[in-house]
């Protein structure tokens, strides 16, 4: 059975464990700057909205 929730050392290096970790993690910046961004693209205010037209 594989594994459903995460990724496997067999099957990726350290380095991309270690940056799936952190963008998971709600106390990193990776996380954080995700959720940021997100958000910048769902708020119509703002400059990164998704339907934004220049």
């Amino acid at each position: 059975m594989s594994n459903r929730n995460g990724i496997s050392g067999y099957t990726h290096t350290q380095t991309q464990i270690d940056d799936y970790a952190n963008q998971n993690n709600p106390n990193s910046h990776a996380y954080q700057a995700n959720n940021d961004n997100h958000a910048n693209q769902c708020n119509p205010n703002n400059a990164n909205y998704a339907g934004h037209k220049k």
